[in-house]
């Protein structure tokens, strides 16, 4: 079934509001502006996942919005929309060892700055979603949820999420009877009954499973 894609009077106004803070980033002469996301703090299995991505100035994506509001087709769709037409894009993991080693938070700005690394083209401005990166030599903004209000940021959110759902729906063939390609490595009811029946696996969060 195709995706559709509304793009009418209502969808342009949406998506000139969603590029107030990229607009203003312009005027003061940034032109490399990346939005930066991650998904796949909660979870108590497999890596977090951050995104950066720049549009370019005047490019819009229609539909494009944080990945929690969207459905996963829409996202797949996006997800492909997205890398054909922004400037560049970076994926940065953090695996689970270091999320034990080091907290999530702290696993998170690295998964975020190896986003950054991974882009073809260095941004000269960062948009960010709440959170602020330390030991970054690149101007930058918080915005409270940025992923609803900057398009940069809900076109990360997109890719992060598209690149940490595939790669734990890969783990089903990997790990059978845990059933990753449904609950996506969070503490559903059935993830931990498959825990406590089946055991701990290598992709699972020591400090998040300590209690089950």
């Amino acid at each position: 079934m195709a995706v559709r894609i509304k793009y009418d009077e209502k969808e342009i106004q949406r998506l000139h509001n969603m590029t107030e803070f990229e607009r203003q980033c312009y005027s003061e002469g940034y032109k490399l502006v990346a939005g930066i996301d991650e998904v796949g703090r909660g979870p108590l299995a497999g890596p977090v996942v951050a995104a950066a991505v720049i549009l370019g100035e005047g490019v819009v994506i229609p539909g494009v919005n944080d990945s929690k509001k969207l459905s996963e087709a829409k996202r797949e769709y996006l997800y492909e929309e997205i890398k054909s037409k922004a400037l560049a894009v970076g994926v940065g993991m953090a695996e689970v060892e270091l999320i034990d080693e080091i907290n999530i938070l702290n696993a998170t700005y690295i998964a975020m700055k190896r986003a950054i690394d991974a882009m073809k083209v260095e941004p000269d401005f960062i948009l960010l979603d709440a959170v602020t990166l330390k030991d970054v030599n690149i101007p930058q903004k918080g915005i409270i949820k940025g992923d609803s209000l900057s398009l940069s940021i809900a076109a990360a959110s997109i890719i992060a999420k598209v690149e940490r759902d595939r790669l734990i729906s890969s783990y089903d063939s990997q790990y059978p009877g845990y059933n990753f390609s449904k609950h996506k490595g969070y503490g559903t009811k059935e993830h931990m009954d498959s825990i406590r029946k089946l055991g701990l696996l290598p992709i699972h969060r020591k400090t998040f499973t300590k209690n089950i």
